[in-house]
């Protein structure tokens, strides 16, 4: 069983939609909250996401950070990935934030990996607006 970061006032599915929905309003895409609990059991949640730029993979992170921080006031246990921006991994503890340059989440395909997890909640599909005749 996992334990749930001191001082957390959501639970962990909860704080890793959080960060989900921070990944989505800086723009990341291919958005996923993968529940893994049963299947590794060292964390409950992954959050999956895509940018198209270095840039952007780091202001997804810095936005998941401040989302949580304002939340419950935690921040991640370990971050690892800053010094090249590929894939950078958040670590609260209770979830895993995984935030990829397209082309390297291609290349890993986590969501393909741990096929077996349920999906708790994905980026939204918008469908294109259709101009009024």
């Amino acid at each position: 069983m996992t334990t749930k970061p001191k001082g957390a006032t959501l639970e962990s599915h909860e704080r890793a939609i959080v960060a989900a929905v921070a990944a989505s309003e800086k723009k990341g895409t291919d958005i996923l909250v993968l529940d893994v609990g049963a299947i590794i059991g060292i964390t409950e949640a992954f959050v999956i996401a895509s940018a198209s730029n270095p840039r952007l993979v780091r202001a997804i992170v810095d936005e998941i950070e401040e989302k949580i921080r304002l939340h419950d006031g935690t921040s991640p246990i370990r971050t690892e990935g800053l010094d090249d921006l590929g894939w950078v991994l958040m670590d609260y503890g209770d979830f895993v934030a995984h935030i990829f340059l397209d082309e390297v989440r291609d290349f890993y395909a986590l969501e393909r990996l741990w096929s077996d997890a349920s999906q708790l909640w994905s980026e939204p599909v918008v469908a294109p607006a259709v101009p009024v005749a």
